[in-house]
């Protein structure tokens, strides 16, 4: 039958202290203990089940990260109070001073940024490659590289990383593949096709009321221990730790993740569709025209489609600001970055989320000033939602 994550999510069956159908909040930052033994041996990681305080772990958190575990298809699964909280302990906790690490060049900028500016000030060099090129992936590699770094449609030109091929690579070099799974939960589970390490911002889709910001790290047991390390755990000590009542909030948002991202995947696949008929320049992994179609067909769930990300081209900075700002004075959504909402949102990402790359390395990349990109809402009318932006492009003379 395949792997069916959204059927893990819906197995997973909690009850509150009081018998409630959600589990309890655990609004403590600190927890006792019956004996002082029992502390020491928390401390020094041997006492499953003892909860020590809420930087380590929590109850509400080890909840969400059982079920964003369950949901990748990993062992378990640390929560974090941002993606970046989730993506810097990761690099930090395999990586150090000497090391090396290969990531694909279109990745969300504030990656770029922390293995650019960041990380290389602790001996830490990164290559930044064309993850659609396995050769150059490859040729990369050094006997320094510790990391292959990729997020699986890219941030904003949505290109597709080949994750079986990746992770193949990572294994002949003894390497881990740490995967930023965010444009596309459920989609695709990077862990099936040999993923190492999986993270989501779950700011975006996951949560998807873009009302809080959170992140998770998906992985082994093991791994997961060796970030909460009380003396050496980077997610331990660098303190990005999700406050409870979120975890408790996202929980309850995961749940309806399946529908969620039908609808995007829907409007997406038909505004995309049509955009491209229209004669603009559009990218979209749905549509046969993508250069790696075929490849996200042959890694997705298919019933959860090509997810809600899409770009179009209009050419010039000034011709996409005009059109976002009148898309957003006409309703059809919001003039912001991140993804994942009820409504549309879009950017241009060469001024905003891809802004810490420099520009000269914004054009060698494709991201053109023109280019905007769009996190497909879930308009129930989606033919009415077309006819509003065509007649917003016509009025501007895009079309």
């Amino acid at each position: 039958m395949g792997f069916k994550p959204a059927n893990r999510i819906q197995d997973l069956q909690y009850f509150g202290e009081f018998g409630g159908v959600n589990p309890s909040i655990s609004d403590s930052s600190t927890y006792t203990f019956l004996s002082a033994k029992t502390m020491f041996d928390t401390f020094e990681g041997n006492a499953d089940g003892c909860y020590l305080y809420s930087r380590h772990s929590s109850p509400s958190n080890l909840y969400l990260g059982e079920a964003l575990a369950a949901m990748e298809g990993t062992e378990t699964a640390n929560v974090s109070a941002s993606g970046m909280g989730a993506i810097t302990p990761v690099l930090m906790q395999l990586c150090g001073a000497g090391d090396h690490i290969v990531s694909s060049r279109t990745i969300y900028g504030g990656t770029y940024a922390f293995l650019k500016n960041f990380i290389s000030r602790f001996h830490v060099e990164t290559s930044f490659v064309d993850i659609t090129k396995l050769d150059a992936v490859e040729a990369a590699i050094t006997k320094n590289t510790k990391v292959l770094y990729c997020e699986t449609v890219s941030n904003p030109l949505l290109e597709v990383a080949d994750i079986k091929g990746l992770a193949a690579i990572a294994k002949k070099h003894k390497l881990k593949l740490v995967v930023d799974n965010t444009f596309s939960p459920l989609s695709i589970s990077p862990a099936i096709w040999g993923a190492d390490i999986i993270i989501h911002s779950l700011t975006k889709f996951i949560n998807g009321s873009s009302d809080t910001v959170g992140g998770v790290v998906c992985s082994t047991q093991k791994f997961i221990n060796d970030l909460r390390n009380v003396n050496q755990g980077a997610s331990m000590l660098l303190g990005s730790t999700m406050d409870s009542l979120r975890a408790a909030s996202i929980l309850k948002n995961l749940r309806t993740l399946h529908i969620r991202m039908q609808q995007h995947s829907k409007n997406g696949l038909f505004l995309a569709q049509k955009f491209e008929a229209d004669g603009l320049k559009t990218v979209y992994p749905g549509l046969k025209s993508h250069p790696s179609h075929e490849l996200f067909k042959s890694m997705m769930n298919a019933q959860y489609g090509y997810g809600g990300m899409l770009t179009i081209d209009v050419g010039t900075l000034e011709k996409a600001n005009e059109l976002m700002e009148l898309m957003q004075n006409r309703n059809l959504g919001y003039l912001a970055v991140s993804l994942g909402f009820y409504k549309t949102l879009f950017s241009a990402p060469g001024t905003s989320t891809s802004s810490e790359i420099p520009e000269h390395e914004q054009k060698a990349m494709g991201i053109s000033d023109g280019l905007i990109r769009f996190s497909i809402g879930l308009d129930d009318d989606i033919e009415r939602t077309y006819h509003m932006m065509n007649a917003c492009m016509k009025e501007l003379g895009i079309l």
